[in-house]
C-alpha cells in the first residue's frame, strides 16, 4: 500500500468536489468504492481520461501500479504533478486508443468517458483487448440533464464481449458527490472472458414416499414462489454429483441422511422459468422411515412441511415441481416444461400445460400400445376405474361420448360403452379376458387402495388369504368391479 501525502496532493486537486475529490469525506467514500472494483492483490491498472488524476491518486494508493492516459497535456501535467512519488506513469494521448505498445492491464478504468466518445462500440472492444484473460474493465457514467450514457445502454454495448456486468447504482450515495443528485449515475464493473458453452444450473428434488403420500415443503422468504409448496430441493454445487446434492439437500432441508442406494430416479426434466434461463431438474424417490422422521430443517427458508395424497395433490405448488410429480405418476422419465415469459410460477389447474413429455430410445416392439375393456356402463366404469388408474398414476388421456381413458407413460387403458356392444355381461371365468395386473409400490401403497376400493364399487376377492391368496411371499390384492373385471395390485414386485 503507498502512502499518499493528501495534504501535499490537495494543492493539485481542481475544486469540484465530485471530480477533484477535496473533500476528505467524499475522497474517502470513493476510496471504498474504489477498493471494492479493483482486485485486493497488487495489480496493473490503466486509467484513461484521468483528467487530473483523482481516481489515478486512490488506485496507487491502494497498492496497484498505475498507468494513466489524458488527451489534455494540462491535465496530464496535473495528474502528473499529483501523482508524483507514487510510481505511477502519466501518457497524453486518446483514450479510445491509448498509447500503450502491447502492455495488458488487470484493469482498465474510465469515468465519465464513454459517452464523449465518437465510437464508443469501438473503445470498448479496443479496451477488452487491452485487458488480461479475467481482468476487469471499470466504467463509471450516468446521464446529466439529458446527456451522458443510461446503464442499459452500456451494458448493451459490452454484450459482444462479456456475459458478467456487475451493475451499481452511484445516484443513491450523496457521499461520492458531496451532496443529494437525482440523476442516474452508475459503475460497470465487466469481466475479460473468453466467450463459453451455454450452461445450465441442476436442480435435484426429492420424492419422499410414505405410502401414497408425498412431502411437501411450503417456501418462504426465498424471493421465489414463497407460499407455494414444492418438493424439498436444491442445486448441485461444483465437483458434486446429482445423487451427492440430493443426499446433502435433504439433510440440511429436512434433516434425513439418505444412503446413496435409497435413491432411484424417477425423471429428468429441462426446465425455464417465466423470464429465466434453463435449468436441469433431476428427480429422486425415496421411502419414508419412521426411525428417521423429517424435519423442517430451514424454517428460514420454510414455513412448515406435510403430507400430501401423490394422487390428489393440492393447487398451491409450484408448476414445475407439480409437472414433476404429474410426470412421475404416469411413468415419464424425460420431460420439458418450458414457461412463457408472462406465466406465473404457480401451477395453474386450468392453464396451458407446459410439459411436454420426451419419449425414451428403444425397440416398441411387443410392448403394450393400450387396453380396451367394454363396458355395459360407462358412468360406472369411469367412476371405479377412474379412481383405480388415477390411485395408479395414471392420468386422464381421452375422453368422448362413449368412453374415456387413461394413460400412463406410453400405453394407456380405456373403457367405452361401444354402441357395438353386444348383450349379455363379462365373465371372467368364460375364455376372454381374465384379469388385469398391476405394480404397486410397497405394502404400504397396497393396504391404502384396498382400504379406499370398496367406496369405488371395487369388492375384495378371497378376502380370508389376503394379502397372499396368490401363494406365499406374493404380497397381492385381488379386487373385482362391479361389471365384473377383476384386478391384481401386486405389491413390491417391480425393479
Amino acid at each position: 500500500m503507498t502512502t499518499i501525502d493528501w495534504d501535499a496532493a490537495a494543492d493539485s486537486f481542481d475544486d469540484e468536489p465530485d471530480h477533484g475529490l477535496l473533500d476528505p469525506a467524499v475522497r474517502d467514500a470513493w476510496a471504498g468504492r474504489l477498493e471494492s472494483w479493483l482486485p485486493a492483490t497488487r495489480s496493473e491498472v490503466l486509467d484513461l481520461g484521468c483528467g487530473t488524476g483523482s481516481l489515478s491518486l486512490l488506485a496507487a494508493g491502494q497498492g496497484h501500479r498505475v498507468t494513466a492516459v489524458d488527451r489534455s497535456p494540462g491535465m496530464a501535467g496535473r495528474a502528473r504533478a499529483k501523482l508524483a512519488g507514487t510510481g505511477a506513469e502519466v501518457v497524453v494521448g486518446d483514450a479510445a486508443r491509448p498509447p500503450v505498445g502491447e502492455r495488458v492491464f488487470d484493469v482498465v478504468m474510465a469515468r465519465h468517458v464513454v459517452w464523449l466518445l465518437p465510437d464508443p462500440a469501438a473503445a470498448l472492444a479496443h479496451w477488452f483487448a487491452l485487458l488480461k484473460p479475467g481482468g476487469r474493465l471499470v466504467l463509471i457514467e450516468g446521464v446529466w440533464g439529458g446527456a451522458g450514457l443510461s446503464a442499459a445502454r452500456v451494458t448493451a454495448l459490452l454484450a459482444p464481449h462479456t456475459e458478467r456486468v456487475h451493475h451499481e447504482d452511484l445516484a443513491a450515495d450523496p457521499r461520492l458527490w458531496g451532496k443529494e443528485v437525482d440523476d442516474e449515475r452508475y459503475v460497470l464493473v465487466a469481466r475479460a472472458e473468453p466467450p463459453h458453452r451455454h450452461t445450465e444450473v441442476v436442480d435435484v428434488h426429492l420424492i419422499l414416499r410414505r405410502g401414497p403420500d408425498v412431502l411437501l415443503a411450503r417456501r418462504a422468504n426465498t424471493g421465489y414462489g414463497d407460499g407455494l409448496l414444492n418438493l424439498p430441493s436444491g442445486h448441485a454445487e461444483d465437483g458434486e454429483d446429482v445423487r451427492e446434492a440430493m443426499i446433502r439437500e435433504a439433510a440440511e432441508e429436512i434433516g434425513v441422511e439418505l444412503d446413496p442406494e435409497e435413491l432411484r430416479v424417477a425423471l429428468v426434466m429441462q426446465h425455464r422459468g417465466p423470464g429465466g434461463g434453463a435449468r436441469m431438474g433431476w428427480f429422486f424417490v425415496a421411502e419414508y422411515d419412521e426411525e428417521r422422521p423429517p424435519r423442517n430443517a430451514e424454517p428460514e427458508k420454510c414455513s412448515g412441511l406435510d403430507w400430501f395424497p401423490l394422487d390428489a395433490l393440492p393447487d398451491d405448488m409450484v408448476a414445475y415441481c407439480r409437472a414433476g410429480l404429474d410426470g412421475y405418476r404416469a411413468g415419464e422419465h424425460f420431460m420439458l416444461h418450458w414457461h412463457e415469459d408472462g406465466d406465473p410460477i404457480a401451477h395453474r389447474p386450468e392453464g396451458v400445460r407446459r410439459a411436454v413429455a420426451l419419449p425414451a430410445a428403444g425397440d416398441v416392439t411387443g410392448r403394450v400400445h393400450h387396453i380396451e375393456l367394454w363396458v355395459a356402463d360407462l358412468a360406472v366404469a369411469e367412476r371405479s376405474w377412474g379412481w383405480l388408474l388415477g390411485r395408479l398414476g395414471h392420468l386422464p388421456h381421452q375422453r368422448w361420448k362413449h368412453g374415456r381413458s387413461w394413460r400412463r407413460g406410453d400405453s394407456y387403458v380405456v373403457v367405452e360403452q361401444s354402441p357395438g356392444l353386444a348383450a349379455g355381461h363379462h365373465d371372467r371365468h368364460r375364455p376372454g379376458l381374465n384379469h388385469l395386473a398391476f405394480h404397486v409400490a410397497d405394502r404400504a401403497v397396497l393396504d391404502a387402495l384396498t382400504a379406499e376400493a370398496p367406496a369405488y364399487g371395487w369388492r375384495l376377492l378371497f378376502p380370508d388369504r389376503h394379502p397372499y391368496a396368490g401363494g406365499d411371499g406374493h404380497r397381492a390384492a385381488y379386487l373385482e368391479d362391479p361389471a365384473g373385471y377383476e384386478v391384481e395390485l401386486v405389491a413390491g414386485s417391480g425393479a
